[in-house]
C-alpha cells in the first residue's frame, strides 16, 4: 500500500509541474508575439515525423508534444508520460526502468525494477482481474473466476495457477514438497529436486536425482484443433547416475520412434528413421545423418568445429576464425567472431540481413517486404551514431547514441535518455517531404518543407524563414525585416 500511495504522489507532483511546463511553453509564445525561437532555453517547432507541435525547454531536459490523437512530455531523464487516443496506451515512467507504469486497452502493468508489479485486465463489465508479484517472494491474483485466484508466499506456502511455465504450482515449505501440473500430467516433488512421482494419461514415473529415474508412457489420442483424433506417442524413459547413462525411447507408435543411449563421456546415440547421430568421447567427435533435412554433419566438437554437408545444409566452421553457414533460407557468415558477423533470412514475402562488427558497435540491418517492395533499414556505430528508416519512408538520425545500439527501438531510451546525449538530430518525413536538422538543443535548427523553410541560430538571435510569400529575417529579437515575391516561388534547397 505505501508504495501504491508514493505513485500516486508521483503522478500527483507531475502533474503540477506538467501544468508550469504547459504554461511555459504556451504562453511565452503570446508574450514574445510569435513561436518561441530561443534555441536550447526554448523552442516551439512542428512536428517533422507527425502533424502536431513540439515545445523544448532547458536544451534536452523539459519536452512537450501534441496532436490530435496523441501528447507526450518529458522532464528527462526523470520522467516521462506518453498517451495515445488512437491506441487507447500510456505510458508513465520514472528514472527508467527503475519504476514504469503501462496501459494499453484494458490491460495495465505498474513495476518496480521488475522485482514489485501490479497487472490486471478491466473487463468490460466492470469486473477486473489484478495480480501482484513481489519477486520471487510473493505472488497474488483477484479475479472474477474464483477457480483463477491464487495467493503464494514463498518458501512457506502457496498455490499459482499459469506461472513460472506451469498450469498449476502448489507447495508447502520449498523445498520439502512442491506439486505442479503442465496440461493433465502430475509431478509431486519431495526434496525438490532430489526425489518426484509423475502421473498423467497413460504416464507413470519416478526418480531419486541423481542416481536413477525412470518414467513410461502409454500410447495415446487426442482431438486436434480440427477435430480429428491424432496419435500422441508413447516413451519409456531411464537414467542412472544422470548425466552419465541413459536410455530412451520417444515417439513410440508414430511414424518417426527414436532410440537415444549414453554412456558419457564415452559415447551417445540417437537413432530414428528420419535422423542418426552418434557421439564419441562427448563432446569432441559427433556425426549426424539428417535424412529427412537432408544433410551430413561432423562436430569435433560441436560449436566450434562443424562441417556440414547437403540440401538442407552447408556448414564450414572453426570457432573463433570463420564460419559459413547457408541452406535455402538461411545464411550465417563470421570471420573472426565476434570481429565480424552476418546473418540473413530469406523468406517467400520477407527478406531481412544484418551486418556487425564487434557485435553491437557496427550494426546494419536491412529488411524489405518482398510483396509491397518496402524497405526498413537501421543503421548503428556505437557510441556516435543511430539511423533509422522505417516501412513508411520516415527517417530519423541522431549522433551521439550511447545506449541505443543495445536496446533498439526502446521507447523508454528513445523517450527519457536519448534527448540528453543526441547532439545532433535530423528527420525526414518520406510522405510530406518534410525535414529537419538541430545542433546542440536547437542552438541551431534548420526546417525545410515544399513551401517554407526555416533557420535558427543562436538562441534565435538569427532567424530565417522563405516561403512562397517572400521572406523575414530577423535579428537580436527586433521587428522581422520582409521581403515579399512578386511571382511565388518555391524556397531555394
Amino acid at each position: 500500500m505505501l508504495i501504491m500511495f508514493m505513485f500516486r504522489d508521483i503522478k500527483a507532483g507531475y502533474r503540477g509541474a506538467l501544468g508550469v511546463l504547459i504554461a511555459l511553453v504556451v504562453l511565452a509564445p503570446g508574450l514574445c508575439a510569435g513561436p518561441i525561437q530561443a534555441g536550447p532555453l526554448a523552442q516551439e517547432v512542428d512536428l517533422t515525423l507527425g502533424s502536431g507541435r513540439r515545445w523544448e525547454a532547458l536544451g534536452p531536459f523539459l519536452s512537450f508534444e501534441s496532436d490530435h490523437a496523441r501528447s507526450q512530455w518529458g522532464f528527462a531523464p526523470l520522467l516521462s508520460h506518453a498517451w495515445s487516443g488512437a491506441d487507447d496506451a500510456e505510458d508513465f515512467d520514472f528514472a527508467y526502468p527503475f519504476l514504469t507504469y503501462t496501459r494499453h486497452g484494458p490491460e495495465y502493468r505498474f513495476q518496480i525494477f521488475q522485482l514489485f508489479s501490479i497487472s490486471g485486465l478491466n473487463s468490460a463489465a466492470g469486473q477486473a482481474q489484478r495480480r501482484t508479484t513481489f519477486f520471487p517472494i510473493y505472488f497474488r491474483q483477484r479475479s472474477p473466476d474464483p477457480d483463477q485466484d491464487y495467493t503464494a508466499l514463498l518458501p512457506f506456502y502457496g498455490r499459482l495457477r499459469d506461472r513460472l511455465l506451469r498450469d498449476e504450482i502448489n507447495f508447502v515449505m520449498i523445498p520439502l514438497y512442491v506439486r505442479t501440473r503442465k496440461g493433465e500430467v502430475i509431478t509431486d516433488n519431495y526434496l525438490l529436486p532430489i526425489f518426484h512421482l509423475r502421473h498423467g494419461p497413460g504416464l507413470h514415473g519416478w526418480q531419486v536425482w541423481p542416481l536413477a529415474g525412470y518414467e513410461h508412457k502409454d500410447i495415446t489420442t487426442r482431438t486436434n484443433n480440427y477435430g480429428d483424433a491424432e496419435t500422441v506417442g508413447g516413451h519409456d524413459d531411464l537414467f542412472v547416475l544422470w548425466p552419465i547413462y541413459y536410455d530412451s525411447k520417444l515417439g513410440i507408435g508414430t511414424d518417426n520412434p527414436q532410440t537415444q543411449r549414453g554412456l558419457l563421456p564415452f559415447y551417445s546415440q540417437l537413432r530414428s528413421p528420419h535422423r542418426d547421430s552418434a557421439t564419441y568421447l562427448w563432446p569432441f567427435f559427433t556425426f549426424t545423418d539428417d535424412r529427412e533435412k537432408k544433410y551430413r554433419e561432423w562436430d569435433l566438437p560441436w560449436p566450434f568445429v562443424v562441417f556440414a554437408r547437403g540440401e538442407g545444409k552447408t556448414t564450414d566452421r572453426i570457432l573463433p576464425f570463420f564460419s559459413r553457414a547457408h541452406n535455402a533460407t538461411l545464411e550465417s557468415d563470421s570471420l573472426l567472431w565476434p570481429i565480424y558477423k552476418y546473418d540473413r533470412i530469406r523468406a517467400p514475402l520477407f527478406d531481412r540481413e544484418r551486418t556487425r562488427f564487434i557485435f553491437f558497435v557496427y550494426s546494419d540491418l536491412r529488411e524489405k517486404n518482398l510483396g509491397t517492395g518496402a524497405t526498413r533499414r537501421r543503421f548503428d556505430l556505437w557510441p556516435l551514431v543511430s539511423y533509422k528508416r522505417g516501412y513508411d519512408g520516415a527517417e530519423r538520425f541522431q549522433m551521439l547514441a550511447l545506449i541505443e545500439s543495445f536496446v533498439p527501438d526502446n521507447k523508454g531510451i528513445e523517450r527519457d535518455y536519448a534527448p540528453l546525449w543526441s547532439l545532433w538530430r535530423s528527420e525526414k518525413n518520406a510522405r510530406t517531404g518534410v525535414a529537419s536538422q538541430s545542433l546542440l538543443w536547437n542552438l541551431y535548427r534548420r526546417e525545410t518543407g515544399p513551401k517554407i523553410k526555416k533557420c535558427s541560430l543562436l538562441f534565435g538571435l538569427f532567424q530565417y524563414e522563405s516561403s512562397l510569400e517572400g521572406t523575414r529575417t530577423r535579428w537580436f529579437y527586433l521587428p522581422p525585416v520582409r521581403t515579399s515575391r512578386s511571382t511565388p516561388a518555391p524556397p531555394a534547397p
